[in-house]
């Protein structure tokens, strides 16, 4: 059930898989079926060993890229970090920020997320901003106060001019990578509910633009039911993204979903 102000979205986070050989394998898979498409936006984002491998692949497709990940500062004695502006120079369109995995592993702040979140809105990448509870959380009934405060917290001081450039991923960190799949009603009332948080900060007009991304176990199997739901815009695919075979059976679910 698209919406007509928002096209689906099919992203895939490769994390820390794929050597650069492996990474040029798989993109050359993907682009060969669906580069040319233009129904759905399709990005990947491999690791930053492959980018500029990536890249040049993907030039002249359909296919978007996007990293896992930046460091707010544009230079600077930062070992071991990336600037959105070395990401531009690799015609870098999207970032994800705020993973489940780097606030967990790496202690990741909502206040650091945020400054990520506006520094890539304000060099022309476009976030992809992560949130979403554990179980233990889910468990104990905060699902809702998690996600708004990853939601309010995440994008706190992001005006309006750059807010159409924001797409949200809800990923339930009990389902990634388990197996366990929110059912599609759990998945559309927190989609609905982040909706909600995007309408009371822009207004309903900007909201009912923004994509929100399923991010918990999107597959095959589940992706047409999730993608009916109405505040269901794409998926963020982790395991399923490291296939072309699944990759580009999800991205053809949605082209049908958006006949």
């Amino acid at each position: 059930m698209e919406n007509t102000l928002r096209k689906y979205f099919i992203a895939g986070n490769w994390k820390m898989n794929k050597s650069t050989t492996d990474a040029e394998d798989l993109i050359k898979s993907i682009v060969s079926e669906i580069g040319k498409q233009i129904d759905v936006t399709v990005a990947v984002c491999p690791p930053f060993t492959s980018l500029d491998t990536v890249s040049r692949i993907v030039e002249n497709t359909n296919v978007l890229l996007g990293a896992q990940n930046m460091y707010p500062e544009i230079n600077g004695a930062f070992t071991g970090e990336i600037s959105p502006d070395m990401l531009r120079s690799l015609f870098c369109t999207y970032v994800i920020l705020g993973h489940s995995e780097r606030r967990a592993y790496f202690n990741e702040t909502d206040e650091f997320i945020n400054l990520k979140v506006r520094s890539a809105l304000e060099n022309n990448i476009k976030p992809i901003l992560c949130v979403g509870e554990t179980i233990e959380e889910r468990d104990a009934g905060n699902t809702m106060n998690i996600v708004e405060r990853h939601v309010v917290k995440g994008l706190a001081g992001v005006s309006n001019d750059f807010a159409e450039n924001l797409v949200i991923a809800y990923e339930p960190v009990w389902a990634i990578g388990t197996g366990k799949t929110a059912t599609p009603e759990m998945a559309q009332e927190v989609h609905h509910q982040i909706r909600r948080l995007l309408s009371n900060q822009f207004g309903e007009a900007i909201a009912a633009k923004i994509r929100i991304l399923y991010g918990g176990s999107m597959k095959p199997a589940n992706a047409s039911e999730l993608l009916d739901q109405p505040d269901i815009d794409g998926g963020l695919i982790g395991g399923a993204a490291l296939e072309s075979i699944s990759f580009n059976k999800l991205v053809e679910i949605a082209i049908q979903k958006s006949a």
